[in-house]
This record gives C-alpha cells, structure tokens and sequence, in this order.
C-alpha cells in the first residue's frame, strides 16, 4: 500500500493543478509579505496564510537597536587595490611557486642566503610578499620571470598599433638635368662632399652643384675635346676634389680657390675609380693595376697592386682606414690591408679573394656601423647582391636582384642598404638589413642608374643615369613632421624642381 501511495504523490505533484506543499515561497509573495509587514495588524483574515507563512522567518533586525548606518568617505566606499602591471607579475609568480614541489633539503644556512640574495636583486624577500598588494611602492617579480599571462590583463597599446608609418616618397625631391653624360657603366661620375657640394663630370667638364643654395660652378674643363673625366673622389674634410681622367692622369683640386694643385701619372689607361684614406689616394684604371698616392710629397707613389686581370671599375676604403675593397671587370672582389710605412710589400698581398661574382663588380660598399661587413653587387651576368665578412673571409648572404647592379650604399638612419640598377629594371631598390627584405622601389629614371651617392645628412641619395638626369631622393629623413609641416606651409612635396646642372 505504501507503494501505491508513493505512486499517487507523484502523480499529484506531475499535474501542477494543485499548490505544492513545503515548496519555497513564490517571488511575488515575499515581496508581498515584506511590504505589508509593518500592517500586520491590521490584515484581514483571509490574508492570514500569509502571515502564517511569514511567521517562520528570522527577524531582520534585533529588537531595541536602531540602525546604524556605516559612515561613507568622498571618493567611494570601497578600496581598489592596486593592479599594475609590476604587481600583476608578482602575484602570478607567487601563484605559480605555490604548485611547485617543495625542496626539503635546504639546510638553514641555504635559506638565509636566498633571502639574503632576494633582497639584494628584487628588493624586498620574496617569501614575505603578498599576492595582492594592499598600498606602498608596487614590487617587482624576480629578475628574468617571465609571466605568460601577461597579454590577458596587460592594458598597454600593441606596438603595431603605436608604431609610426614611414612615408617614402616615390617621386623625387628634386631633378638637375646633366647634358653630355657619358653613359658608361664602369665610370664614377658622381660624389657628394661633407660640405653638401655635389661633384658631376659631364664629358671633359666638373661642375659643382652646392645643394643648400643651388648654385652651380664649372670647376674645371680638359683641354682636349676628346679626352674625357672618367671618376671624382671628395676628400673627407670636402676642401680637394680628386679626378681621374681618360689621359691616365689623376689631378688634384682646391674646390674653394678653384685651383689645381697637382697632376699625378703613373698609369697607363683611363683611371676609372677613385678612393681616398686620409691623405693616401688610391685610383684603379683600365690596365687593371691599382696605384697608391701620398699627395703631400712630391713623389707621390707609393705602391701598384696588380692582382686585377681587368679593368678595376669599383674602389673603396672602409670607415676605419684599415681595408681596401677592390672590384674589377673579371668578376673578383679583392680586400687589401692599409699601407704602413716600411712594409710596402706586405701591402700588395690580399686579405680576401672572392670569385664567386658572375659578372663585372663596380658595386662596393662597406657598412657604417659594421666596419668588416662588405656589401658587393655583380653585373648583367651576376645581378646579385652578396654580403662578405672580411674578419672571417665568409659569404654571409646573397640575393638575387634580377637586374644589374651599379651601385651600393648603406643608409646609416634606418639601418637600410640601397641599390642602384641597370638592365632591366632601371631603377633604385632600398633593402632592409640584414635581411634584405624590400622597402621601397625608386623608379622615374628611363635609362639605366649609373651612380648613387648619399648625402652628408644621410636623409638624401642623389642618382646618376643614362637618360642624363640626376634625381635626388628624400627616403631617409628621421622626422616624418618636417612632411606635415611643408603640407602646412603650402609646399607640395610632390611637386618636382628642375634644374640644370649647367
């Protein structure tokens, strides 16, 4: 029979046509019960099920006391502790020690050490500090913890958010035209002087553009018409210009009298490359022999260097004074030591040989803030771009440009290398290194880019080609705002200066 009855209980319960009894007092009747307890009183008797309901609960508040209401401060009436970014790693780091297993071998000598050594890196004992800092100078989590969790809760902005957007302009900044270029690529036509003056050889003529006036100057002309200049070199004071003509001569000139100093012979074909160390003046020519000149004395030469089978088109000394980077029409790379006095013929012996060039190396360029680091660039046949260590005589990297390379520079400012291209894409490359990752392409030239040369700001490169222009580029200038601030002036910077360089 019990079961029975069971059964019938639950059949009641399943209808929900009738109150269920022992439930939880419905919603509506404690408020109902809550608003009108003070009138208990005065309730009719139908309403006393609710008072019978109510009957049973606890008393709000002890009789006899009155209420007290906790006193508020301006400001709140709760404490925020604090949740930077310091004390966030600490208590994740206090968190994450508490489930790594205990060493019970310490001894007490061990232990007062560590805390010793705790207080002296972090600044306080790390087994005394608090999950959640209460007040006072925030505290540091342990020297070299790094706190996975960081990103969850971390409320500064993303760098990609707050880093800058680098305007490179793709038009240049300004255009000089440049008659009767010669169109040679194994010539150095081009160089920019410390004192922001701009050398251009135009056939058998030196003009001097200075770039902070605009004015031009004819410096010098050869005499005969059929003779040619064929490299320029600034000192690096930029007082004397040097120049290599095709009469095998290399003559030296004050730029500010306007006056020839000296003419040094010695070779036997066009000198094609120059390059200056102090007051040691070294010129490659056509022969392939590259000659050393001390312009202070009299006899001025001072050594040759014959491993060269060709003409040597590409020529620099380093930052430091210390190599000689030498490139050549048969395709090798050389780098010679720094001529010391008394030990001429150790001189004449190369640090490094590199061949694996495939075409003519013109392109030669060493990095400003890694003195062993040479960057080269091969011909039509090579079109690469290889960085050489000279310490350790190694190939750090090579790139395939697919176009001939005809000149190098490193751009100190963003730590970046630009090329100068011929066939086939005629145009200039700026490179991120060492990766060599693209960043921007130069073009508006329509014959192939001879030479490039920076500025003595490091902001500009001036290029050099055969459609006889010079065009100078603003792609490396440290404060993008001087952009807004000609756009607020009224200067489009897209708008283009011509100029004749004669």
């Amino acid at each position: 029979m019990a079961h029975f009855g069971f059964e019938n209980d639950i059949h009641s319960i399943l209808k929900l046509d009738m109150p269920i009894t022992n439930a939880p007092m419905a919603r509506w009747q404690r408020k109902a019960s809550s608003s009108n307890a003070p009138a208990l009183n005065g309730l009719s008797p139908g309403k006393s099920i609710n008072v019978s309901l109510n009957s049973s609960k606890t008393p709000s508040k002890t009789p006899g006391k009155s209420k007290k209401q906790t006193p508020s401060k301006m400001g709140g009436d709760r404490f925020i502790p604090i949740r930077n970014s310091k004390q966030m790693d600490v208590a994740t780091f206090l968190l994450t020690k508490e489930n790594e297993p205990v060493e019970t071998n310490n001894s007490a000598q061990s232990s007062e050490n560590q805390k010793a050594w705790s207080v002296m890196l972090n600044g306080y004992n790390i087994d005394d500090a608090k999950i959640l800092h209460i007040g006072g100078k925030s505290l540091n989590a342990p020297e070299g913890y790094q706190n996975n969790l960081k990103v969850l809760y971390s409320q500064s902005a993303t760098p990609a958010s707050v880093k800058k957007t680098r305007y490179i302009s793709s038009t240049p900044d300004r255009i000089l035209d440049a008659p009767e270029l010669r169109n040679d690529f194994y010539l150095n036509l081009l160089d920019w002087s410390s004192r922001n003056t701009l050398a251009v050889a135009l056939h058998n003529s030196v003009y001097l553009w200075n770039a902070s006036q605009g004015d031009i100057i004819l410096l010098m002309k050869l005499e005969r018409e059929e003779d040619y200049v064929s490299s320029l070199s600034w000192t690096k004071e930029g007082s004397y210009l040097a120049i290599g003509t095709s009469d095998c001569n290399v003559q030296l000139w004050d730029v500010e009298n306007q006056k020839r100093l000296r003419s040094m012979a010695g070779h036997t074909a066009r000198v094609g490359s120059l390059s200056w160390n102090e007051h040691v003046l070294s010129s490659g020519s056509r022969s392939g022999h590259i000659q050393h000149h001390d312009v202070r004395v009299a006899d001025h030469h001072i050594s040759t260097l014959t491993s060269h089978s060709q003409e040597v088109c590409g020529l620099q000394w380093s930052p430091d004074g210390r190599y000689l980077a030498s490139g050549g029409n048969d395709n090798l790379v050389y780098v010679w030591p720094r001529v010391q006095q008394g030990s001429v013929s150790n001189a004449r012996q190369p640090v490094c040989s590199w061949s694996e060039h495939q075409g003519a190396v013109k392109a030669l360029a060493w990095c400003p803030w890694q003195p062993n680091i040479l960057a080269s660039g091969g011909g039509t046949s090579d079109r690469h771009i290889r960085i050489w260590n000279v310490n350790s005589s190694s190939c750090l990297s090579s790139f395939d440009t697919q176009s001939q390379i005809s000149s190098l520079v490193f751009a100190p400012n963003y730590k970046e290398l630009v090329s100068a291209h011929g066939y086939a894409h005629n145009n200039v490359v700026i490179w991120k290194y060492p990766s060599l990752t693209k960043v921007a392409e130069l073009n508006g030239h329509e014959d192939r880019v001879l030479s490039l040369t920076l500025s003595p700001d490091k902001s500009t490169i001036a290029t050099m080609a055969g459609d006889e222009t010079i065009r100078l580029w603003k792609s490396f200038e440290m404060d993008p705002e001087k952009k807004k601030a000609k756009e607020r002036r009224g200067i489009s910077t897209s708008s283009v200066i011509h100029q004749s360089i004669r």
